[in-house]
């Protein structure tokens, strides 16, 4: 079969690969008919996440039709059905994943001790993500195989097209988690740092979960304009006004009540020489992750306010205002999105015409493409917020 494979930092390339088989009691193999190019793919594109090794094929944002189940699939999935799969591999058994907490399942990850040694604790396997976190194939391929598929994969009506249904897979649930943690009452604001996909879910979220204010923060006019025409946020481009003071004017100085950032390992500031301070550090492994927007967030949020944190993050940071965030208050809640929680709710929410999340799309190509797509989708050219690959 045809896949996009990891080659080396900055290259990538569409091989020919074996194709999957079922290998666990639980497996599916499914046929994709969508895949898309995700924000925190670019930073294994830029060699941030250890653990890559070439050939590995990328994708975890992918949907398609069962083609072949393990004889210990529950669920009632058959052969044939039509399914939207979610990012975190996941049994459905251990403690985290009864807790919902799908994303540090306890099982999923067979390179756990690898994770461990980096993180004090293995979060779950994820599709496509490297070797830290299972070394599994992902979806920007013709063929997947789903591990815990019963737990994974969701069913998908065949009257809801997949550019509908496509991002069940990770960013529309990740931006909806990101706006329930903050626990919005009636008359909030809202920041959020970050206007790709996630980041706009997390706008469009934050506004139905009752959000009176949502402001997004970012510096490409063209997401500006998106966020404003398809959430109804206000916008703030960071390099032509101080973001800290334009929150405090629009907050009666007090601050958003919650803070968002969607943003992650590889943020850019808006002051050459602060960006240039983290560039530099991240080069010579003093700090894996640039956070700017991480500090800007709890610089930002008002006294006893929340900041929430899925902008992806590999390791450490230099210079967090530990005293600012001690010091007034602030809770702090950051994970890697539950998705097998949020996506039979979301899903009903899409039925009902109350979101359609197909407006973040701008380009659609086909896989033997995807090296393009990564190309734009890095350098923000030809205003290009999300790829969605056909096989």
């Amino acid at each position: 079969m045809r896949a996009n494979c990891w080659i080396a930092p900055n290259r990538v390339a569409v091989k020919d690969v074996p194709d999957p088989q079922i290998l666990n009691p639980r497996d599916a193999v499914v046929r994709v008919t969508s895949s898309a190019i995700c924000g925190s793919d670019l930073h294994l594109l830029d060699g941030y996440v250890p653990a890559m090794k070439k050939g590995d094929v990328l994708g975890h944002e992918f949907m398609g039709e069962v083609v072949e189940l393990g004889p210990g699939v529950r669920d009632g999935l058959r052969v044939g059905d039509r399914v939207v799969v979610a990012f975190p591999i996941s049994c459905g058994d251990c403690f985290s994943c009864r807790c919902g907490l799908y994303s540090v399942c306890e099982n999923s990850n067979p390179n756990a001790p690898v994770a461990e040694m980096a993180m004090g604790h293995s979060p779950a396997g994820i599709f496509g993500y490297s070797h830290l976190l299972g070394g599994y194939a992902g979806g920007q391929a013709e063929y997947v195989r789903v591990p815990f598929a019963d737990v994974g994969a969701l069913k998908v009506d065949d009257d809801l097209p997949d550019e509908k249904s496509l991002f069940l897979s990770d960013v529309l649930p990740t931006g909806y988690q990101a706006a329930e943690w903050c626990d919005i009452t009636p008359g909030d604001t809202v920041a959020v740092w970050g206007a790709g996909p996630v980041g706009q879910f997390a706008a469009l979220s934050a506004f139905l979960l009752g959000a009176e204010r949502v402001v997004v923060i970012d510096r490409f006019p063209s997401r500006l304009r998106m966020a404003e025409e398809h959430t109804g946020a206000e916008t703030i481009n960071y390099e032509e006004t101080d973001v800290l003071e334009a929150l405090r004017d629009m907050t009666a100085g007090r601050g958003p009540d919650a803070c968002i950032e969607a943003v992650g390992m590889e943020g850019h500031h808006a002051s050459a020489a602060l960006h240039a301070y983290d560039r530099a550090k991240q080069a010579v492994k003093l700090e894996t992750d640039r956070p700017p927007a991480l500090r800007e967030a709890v610089l930002s949020c008002r006294n006893g306010g929340t900041v929430s944190v899925v902008g992806g993050y590999g390791g450490f940071v230099d210079k967090f205002p530990m005293g600012s965030f001690m010091n007034r208050s602030l809770t702090m809640r950051s994970g890697q999105a539950h998705v097998q929680r949020h996506m039979r709710p979301l899903l009903e929410r899409i039925r009902r015409g109350e979101i359609d999340p197909s407006f973040v799309i701008t380009h659609t190509m086909r896989l033997d493409d995807t090296p393009h797509g990564y190309d734009i989708f890095k350098n923000k050219q030809e205003d290009c917020v999300k790829v969605v690959l056909k096989p």
